[in-house]
């Protein structure tokens, strides 16, 4: 399982990798191989300012259909547009050609709230 270390983690199985006050979120690579074979994300949330724990779009996978949630405070500013031709790249790559938005945080300090790559792996079992 690939857990990257410099990346933050949500409850909810997204990443989050934050550049000045900007974040680029994706699944995890755990989430996208819980779900299985990718087939549509849909992300309608482009220029939304959204809680967190907001739905901002939605991931559907041969076996289900999940919901992307916000993992923090903020607008989206990006969609991954690549997604939309080719949604496998959620299980192909998941921490980089298959990020699925970049959000401008509007509350920085929700950030200390998430999960580092030690509390990620106890939340799902992974050594």
């Amino acid at each position: 399982m690939n857990i990257p270390e410099e990346l933050k983690y949500s409850k909810d199985h997204e990443w989050i990798r934050i550049e000045n006050n900007i974040a680029h979120i994706g699944i995890t690579d755990f989430a996208q191989s819980e779900l299985g074979d990718i087939v549509y994300v849909e992300l309608e949330s482009l220029d939304e300012e959204l809680n967190e724990g907001e739905v901002m779009g939605s991931i559907e996978a041969v076996k289900t259909v999940s919901d992307i949630f916000m993992p923090v405070s903020g607008t989206v500013i990006e969609i991954n547009e690549e997604l939309e031709s080719n949604p496998e790249m959620v299980n192909s790559d998941p921490y980089t050609n298959g990020w699925l938005a970049k959000i401008e945080i509007s509350n920085p300090d929700e950030i200390n709230t998430l999960l580092d790559a030690d509390g990620y792996k106890k939340l799902i079992g992974a050594k």
